[in-house]
């Protein structure tokens, strides 16, 4: 075909169909699958962001209108800040933060509920070429986590690169029964917050 020439086209039915976006990974797995079976790789899927001055109303409709429960916080992409899921949106410790402020919920942005980098447990990405999914389940019940992240040049000593998140709404999917993870506090930091 010459390079300069148009190309052929058609004109559409009815009942032509939008392509639909998908899980990223929505095979059945079992606790030996490998564990990259059930990671949400993020050079295949764009990351779900918000910025720390995002109202807590506005992250939890991208989390809606993107079918996640978790956003990346970031302010100059693409550093990542922290997390924010479903869970810090909703329950005690943000009507605890409304009391003491003296403010309305519609006045809270992501950055009064969300978990800083320091706050993260992670997976090194050559760890995880290696790990089952059962090694993710264990780990996610020894840190009482609902999300881990997979980050690249963990090992190093470098500060790394995201590569992926593991989020144990998807394990339980691709599994096909739940995974029971009991919050817990790995620090006194973490205490004070479970407390307040």
């Amino acid at each position: 075909m010459d390079r300069n020439s148009p190309l052929p086209t058609k004109r559409l039915e009815p009942g032509t169909v939008l392509a639909q976006a998908r899980d990223w990974q929505t095979d059945p797995v079992s606790v030996d699958s490998p564990a990259l079976d059930v990671m949400t790789d993020l050079t295949q899927v764009k990351a779900a962001t918000a910025s720390p001055a995002t109202t807590l109303r506005q992250a939890e409709q991208t989390m809606i209108y993107q079918g996640v429960r978790m956003l990346f916080v970031v302010s100059d992409m693409p550093s990542v800040e922290g997390l924010v899921t479903s869970n810090d949106l909703h329950g005690d410790a943000q009507m605890r933060l409304v009391q003491q402020r003296g403010v309305r919920y519609d006045e809270l942005t992501v950055s009064d509920v969300m978990s800083g980098l320091s706050e993260l447990d992670a997976i090194d990405f050559e760890v995880m070429k290696q790990a089952t999914v059962g090694n993710l389940i264990a780990t996610l019940r020894r840190y009482g986590r609902n999300h881990l992240l997979v980050v690249e040049g963990l090992q190093s000593g470098g500060r790394g690169r995201v590569r992926g998140i593991v989020s144990r709404a998807q394990i339980e999917r691709q599994l096909g029964s739940p995974v029971a993870v009991t919050e817990v506090a790995n620090s006194f930091a973490e205490v004070v917050k479970m407390l307040s």
